[in-house]
């Protein structure tokens, strides 16, 4: 049945001269546009060698709603409507929805998500490393429900490994490649409860680059590796309470420790390199300075770990995508969106498909909401315009609600921009906006329901792949299936 059905489209492509006569819209550029589109699809193959290197690229909070987002924002940035661009990741061959629920929450953490992406199991909302039957924060469970994480499985495979994030390295989702943990606020010793004998996640992510078994591990949050009374390289304290720091312990085993751009454009990439660039998360894309890109550090890692004669493992979290959804400020959104995507686009320049497996995804999506109904090319981050049905460009009049006022793009379910506040009594007070107050940097967004977070959602996000055995992300799948299809690709022979 299969092979009728791509003799007839390889017919159907090959013979368009013969039915142009029939077909009367066969000049229109949209037209020939998917038929090249589609040949260009029948001319991928499976590539069902052996991985060396496995990458996985995960924009955390950024699923189908934020991704549409940030690619109109990069079209636009990039001179166009929006709408037609393509982001990097939109352009490799395989792509699967992914079912992102924990096992006790329709709507996932990033503990979790992290988790199943990470071991190859589903497991409860707000745990690192650890299977289902842990109740979150008792420590006492954490040696029985642990399971086996990326760095732990790629590392017995001879493998280099790094681990990436413009978020706290100890912050759910990079822990969740490293560290097994009954609660993911165990990010430092002093937020372990009384009692509990599992290190925190910084200590466990230092163990594992003494031991070996990360090499690389570059992003933020320094503060959970140096003491409360110790000022960092920023003037900083920590958060430690047992006097540790994690960072003098980790240079006296060999380790280089570089904190601001500077010091990482000096690296040594032959050797371990522990990067720490902020006491807590990186800064956002449109207020960084004095610290590397994603791209950047994406860029630096691969080269690093190319050289490994068994290849290497390496994720990467664009993490403020998240924070952003959180603070209802879409323009942060987006253009942290854009520099993750500047990070995959050098993921698959520096690697070869034939030996290397790359997966983009994201572990959950946000609340977010595209209103109606809006001419093309209107700015992402700004208000609606008119649909213009004599041409394609939006009109210059404002769509207008029922109240008379406009309003933005893009709209949230519920987070800070709540329309209805305690300080209106929860009255219809909806404020107007202009274009200018909409298109700034700072604005938050307007939303439904008033919370001082905008919460994730529970729908799907998608997974995009490239490389050996990259065809098995495919249909819509469990998340944890992804560590699956990257473990396998691995092992193949």
């Amino acid at each position: 049945m299969k092979k009728t059905i791509l003799l007839a489209a390889t017919l159907l492509l090959s013979s368009s001269a013969a039915f142009a006569a029939d077909i009367k819209q066969s000049d229109n550029q949209w037209y020939k546009d998917a038929q090249a589109a589609i040949k260009a699809r029948m001319d991928v193959q499976p590539i069902t060698g052996k991985a060396k290197n496995v990458i996985l690229l995960v924009a955390d909070g950024n699923g189908v709603g934020t991704n549409y987002a940030t690619r109109l924002y990069a079209g636009q940035k990039a001179g166009g409507y929006g709408e037609d661009h393509m982001l990097p990741k939109d352009a490799l061959p395989h792509v699967a929805l992914v079912k992102t629920y924990n096992t006790n929450a329709q709507t996932p953490d990033s503990a979790g998500t992290g988790t199943a992406f990470h071991t190859g199991v589903k497991t409860k909302s707000g745990v690192i490393g650890v299977d289902e039957t842990l109740n979150r924060g008792d420590c006492s469970q954490v040696e029985t429900a642990t399971v086996t994480n990326a760095v732990e499985a790629f590392s017995a495979m001879g493998k280099q490994i790094g681990v990436i994030s413009t978020a706290r390295l100890t912050h759910a989702t990079p822990a969740s490649a490293f560290a097994h943990t009954a609660d993911r606020d165990h990010e430092a010793d002093s937020y372990l409860p009384e009692g509990c004998t599992t290190p925190d996640i910084a200590t466990q992510m230092i163990d594992a680059m003494k031991s070996g078994a990360i090499d690389i591990a570059l992003g933020g949050g320094r503060g959970m590796f140096v003491p409360k009374d110790f000022k960092d390289d920023e003037g900083k304290g920590g958060k430690r309470k047992d006097g540790k720091n994690l960072i003098e312990d980790a240079k006296a085993a060999g380790i280089q420790y570089v904190w601001d751009e500077d010091g990482f454009k000096a690296v040594d990439w032959s050797k371990p390199v522990l990067g720490l660039f902020e006491s807590s998360h990186m800064k956002y894309e449109a207020d960084r300075s004095g610290e590397p890109s994603l791209a950047e550090m994406t860029e630096a890692a691969i080269k690093a770990l190319q050289g490994s004669e068994n290849g290497f493992f390496l994720t990467i979290e664009g993490g403020r995508v998240d924070h952003a959804n959180h603070a209802g400020n879409v323009a942060r959104t987006v253009s942290d969106g854009l520099a993750f995507s500047d990070a995959v686009a050098k993921a698959i320049e520096l690697t070869d498909a034939q030996d290397t497996l790359i997966i983009v995804t994201a572990d959950h999506e946000h609340a977010i909401a595209f209103n109606g109904s809006c001419g093309r090319g209107s700015d992402v981050t700004g208000l609606c315009y008119k649909v213009d049905n004599a041409g394609e460009k939006h009109k210059e009049d404002l769509n207008m609600a029922d109240d008379g006022k406009p309003y933005t793009v893009v709209g949230f379910l519920n987070g800070p921009g709540a329309v209805l506040t305690k300080d209106t009594e929860y009255t219809n007070a909806r404020p107007e906006v202009t274009q200018e107050q909409a298109t700034d940097i700072d604005y938050l967004q307007q939303a439904l329901i008033p919370m001082s977070s905008e919460t994730h959602s529970g729908e799907d996000v998608a997974a995009y792949a490239r490389g050996p055995w990259s065809h098995l992300i495919d249909s819509t799948i469990e998340q944890n299936e992804i560590f699956h299809v990257m473990m396998y690709a691995a092992s193949a022979e």
